[in-house]
């Protein structure tokens, strides 16, 4: 198994630059995880590592060998696609095989390294099928037996889980987690989706406009985000983000009926706009009892063990709660609401970094 480094990669078709100065390691046997909003150079940046893009400017190593140049078969890695890719008159046992019998290898070492494959994948049942006698989960997992077959130094998936549906998704997260655990391999994946990233990942790349905004754990990127596009793109909700003003060494929040919130962090000068960000999961709600607070619920979501409570302000800016009281409020009700202040983020208007 191998490290993959990336050092200054640029991507440019013609005249446009998608990809700007990418400088990125992974190590061996790490999980990296490519996360970001469609167009934002993930599955492009996947690519190049692959050979399937060429690579306009800077370098890339795998195991410490320049494979910046090298052709797709000669990089150790295997790919999985969004799309399947499967041979509809193959078997799945067939399916898996192909690529090695292409390359000459004796059908010995063909049987037993799809045997091996299809114990990790727990596939017996269906080796003798075609894929259009599998299901979309089956058929993903054929894919990534196929390329555990190669036993690559490195793995590339490719959004595989775009196509299925929210139960298989879960099922193939999980498959996924348990397959990087077995086989140890460094695996990098691209997804839109953050829960995947969340839940998958050893470390998080952030991109948007091809330029990485952070790298960090799960965790890291959740509680310490570097700038407010990371704030709300990790975390499910997303962030909740109201105007506030510096006043007096603290901040003013129009949207919570001029609520002075105390910080601890260098601010701006006085009277300058700044963007706080509240995560759903520390907010707290209670009963108006007083009828003073603007604040009112406009919609609830109940997904069973937790609701999602969506606030109208007088400001017009929306505010979404996490609650997880059975006892939960009637839609227009009026509330108030209640949150730690080491809890709040700040950001600068303008650039939209962390204020610390």
């Amino acid at each position: 198994m191998s490290g993959v480094d990336l050092h200054n990669i640029i991507k440019k078709y013609g005249e446009t630059q998608v990809i700007h100065g990418v400088d990125l390691q992974i190590d061996d046997g790490e999980f990296c995880v490519f996360v970001g909003p469609s167009g934002c150079g993930k599955s492009t940046l996947l690519r190049m590592v692959a050979g399937l893009e060429e690579t306009t400017g800077g370098e890339i190593r795998i195991g410490g060998r320049d494979v910046t140049r090298a052709d797709p078969s000669d990089r150790g890695v295997a790919m999985v696609f969004q799309t399947y890719a499967l041979y509809p008159h193959m078997t799945v046992e067939q399916n898996m095989g192909f690529g090695l019998k292409m390359t000459g290898h004796p059908k010995d070492e063909i049987s037993e390294k799809v045997a091996a494959a299809t114990e990790i994948l727990q596939l017996g049942p269906y080796l003798q099928r075609k894929p259009k006698a599998l299901s979309g989960g089956q058929r993903q997992r054929v894919a990534i037996g196929r390329a555990i077959v190669r036993g690559p130094e490195v793995f590339l998936f490719d959004e595989p889980l775009s196509n299925l549906d929210a139960e298989l998704r879960v099922e193939m997260r999980v498959e996924i987690a348990r397959l990087h655990k077995e086989i140890g391999a460094t695996m990098i994946y691209v997804t839109h989706d953050q829960v995947e990233a969340m839940t998958l990942a050893d470390k998080i790349v952030v991109l948007r406009d091809g330029r990485i905004e952070q790298v960090g754990s799960p965790l890291e990127l959740y509680r310490d985000p570097d700038n407010r596009f990371v704030a709300g793109f990790i975390g499910s909700p997303g962030m909740n983000f109201v105007a506030g003003v510096v006043e007096n060494g603290a901040v003013r929040i129009a949207a919570l009926d001029g609520y002075l919130l105390p910080v601890a962090v260098n601010l701006p000068a006085e009277g300058r706009s700044v963007t706080v960000g509240l995560r759903p999961q520390n907010l707290r709600l209670s009963p108006d009892e007083d009828g003073n607070s603007s604040l009112s619920i406009e919609l609830s979501e109940h997904l069973g063990g937790v609701a999602y409570d969506y606030l109208s302000t007088a400001t017009s800016e929306r505010i979404v709660v996490e609650t997880k009281s059975e006892d939960l409020l009637a839609p227009g009700s009026k509330v108030r609401l209640e949150f730690a202040a080491e809890s709040a983020m700040l950001f600068d208007d303008a650039s939209g970094l962390r204020l610390r």
